[in-house]
């Protein structure tokens, strides 16, 4: 048995000031740094052996810090055959190396001309159920931005090529990403319908724990 491990970014600086996000690259806030220390405090019993993120800082700082409560050094993998060439020392990975992957795939939804604005303003422009179809729903986008179906649609082909053989080696996996990245991983392991995935909420800095067993998915520690 090993674990699949999904935590979302502690609360960044534009949850605090209640604005969309999305692939605008803002950092935690005060409350998110303590809430990624507090989520690798509660990880400390199990062994991490590989580790994903997205490309946005509040995702890969979160992560740093829950590897800092492991004793963990986080080795980020370049894609970039130059960079990942010259990154490389033979002796890594040892007990105290992990290896990080990053992807554009697990960004957070794009919410296009939303991003930036703050939540409660767009709601008096757009109307409060317009922003709510436009935040909750599964296939509706925002102007110029992406539905949850889009994020859906890039994040599931990179689990099934990168994170799913992992865990099939044996590993124990964690994924630090987005609310809707995570929401897209979440309904395709609990195979969670279009009608009842607007339902789910993760919260931030809180770890969701799957047990691969077997090919097959158990939620819960």
């Amino acid at each position: 048995m090993n674990y699949l491990i999904l935590v979302r970014h502690g609360q960044s600086r534009w949850n605090l000031d209640n604005r969309f996000a999305g692939w605008v690259d803002v950092p935690l806030s005060e409350k998110g740094v303590k809430e990624a220390i507090d989520c690798g405090r509660e990880l400390q019993d199990i062994e991490l052996d590989v580790a994903f993120t997205s490309k946005l800082s509040r995702a890969q700082e979160t992560l740093l810090i829950v590897l800092a409560q492991q004793k963990k050094t986080g080795i980020f993998l370049h894609e970039d055959k130059k960079r990942d060439r010259w990154s490389y020392h033979p002796h890594r990975f040892d007990g105290s190396e992990l290896p990080i992957y990053s992807s554009d795939a697990l960004n957070e939804r794009y919410y296009g001309t939303l991003q930036g604005q703050n939540k409660k303003e767009a709601q008096e422009t757009y109307g409060e159920e317009q922003v709510f179809i436009w935040r909750r729903s599964y296939d509706v986008k925002p102007p110029g931005g992406e539905s949850l179906k889009d994020t859906y649609k890039r994040v599931i082909p990179y689990f099934k090529d990168a994170i799913l053989p992992q865990l099939e080696d044996g590993m124990n996996v964690i994924v630090a990403a987005h609310g809707n990245s995570l929401r897209s991983m979440v309904k395709h392991i609990e195979n969670i319908s279009d009608r009842d995935i607007p339902n789910l909420e993760i919260a931030t800095g809180r770890p969701l724990y799957y047990q691969f067993v077997k090919g097959k998915y158990i939620k819960g520690k």
